[in-house]
Formats: structure tokens, sequence, C-alpha cells
């Protein structure tokens, strides 16, 4: 097989993370969604596990999911700690988006693979999705903030114990230019030995 692997280097050096805030009213076709979801299946995952699980979020599914997370947070933040526009954020954000895909981990239930190759394994996946995204000219966040890493949502996607959810990926057309990225340069991340 043959690539043209310059246009491999420029979609990964070109996506971007696009925050809800910056998308349009554009729907993304179910068709591009469900091939961010199947390119997303091939990631890379020790023992075959293929620990990654998707909740898809559309329509009227969206306005019930952002005001599930406002409620969380309402409930689980101290008053002292709790703050208005986070509380309004998590609530309307899910609306802004065409989709917003839950991200969790299903535990292998023998725990043979260490459960951080199961977390690696999945943000494989979702680095994925982003690509796919990137390539369909399609926005893409990967999120997680709000009630991410409670137990009480946990419970709401029917996961178990020693599952995880590890963020929303919020998903919809740029309403305009997206940024360049910056990066610092490679050499100083890199020994070669």
């Amino acid at each position: 097989m043959k690539f043209d692997t310059e246009q491999i280097n420029q979609l990964i050096r070109n996506r971007r993370s696009v925050f809800p805030r910056q998308y349009s009213d554009r729907i993304v076709e179910r068709e591009i969604i469900e091939q961010m979801l199947e390119n997303a299946n091939w990631a890379p995952n020790h023992g075959k596990t293929e620990p990654w699980r998707f909740f898809v979020f559309a329509g009227d599914s969206k306005t019930e999911f952002g005001e599930l997370q406002a409620k969380l947070y309402r409930k689980l933040t101290p008053t002292e700690s709790f703050q208005e526009t986070k509380f309004e954020k998590l609530r309307t954000n899910p609306q802004k988006a065409s989709h917003v895909i839950a991200i969790c981990m299903k535990r292998q239930e023998s725990e043979k693979i260490p459960e951080i190759e199961e977390v690696e394994a999945v943000a494989c996946a979702v680095q994925n999705m982003y690509l796919t995204a990137t390539a369909y000219g399609v926005g893409a966040y990967w999120s997680s903030g709000g009630a991410t890493y409670k137990e009480e949502l946990k419970e709401h996607f029917g996961l178990c114990e020693k599952d995880k959810i590890l963020g929303f990926f919020y998903v919809g057309y740029p309403a305009g230019e997206v940024a360049d990225g910056q990066r610092g340069a490679i050499g100083e991340k890199v020994v070669w030995v």
C-alpha cells in the first residue's frame, strides 16, 4: 500500500481543537460521524481488547445531556465553589455542537492489560476521530470538564465500576477560519541515544 505521505503530514499538522462556540448551525452528516467512529475502531490496542465505547448525542438528546451535566455539577459542587457561568456552559455547550460523543473505556474483565494501556488505546481512537473530522473539514474538541469523572455520570451510561468516562467529543462545522496551530521545535523534545 502506498499513501500520499505529504497529505498525511498536512492532515496531522492541521488538526485543531475547534470549540463549540466556534461552530456554525450546519449539522454534520451522519455518514461523517459514522466514518469517524469506524476509524476510531481501528486504533491500536494491546491484546485486541478494543476498550473504546461511544455514546452519540444528536438532536434533542444533546439538550438532555446538557441538562444532566449541569444538574450533576450543581449537585456535586460545594456551594462555595459553584460557578453559575460554568453551570450555564455545561448546560448549553452541547446545543452548540452538531453532535456530542461520550468517550468511554470498557475495562477488560481479566485486567490482564494494564488500565493505562486501555486508556491510551481510547486516546488513540479519539485521535483517529480528530483526524477523520479534519479530513472532512469538520471541527472537533475533546472536553474532559464538567461531570466527566464523576461516578454518578458513569452510572447514567450503564458503565461498570472499573470502566471510565474519559470526556466528551464535541463535533461541528466551523463558522469561520480555524487559526493555525503552533508547536515548539521537535529537537527540544527528543534525545537520540
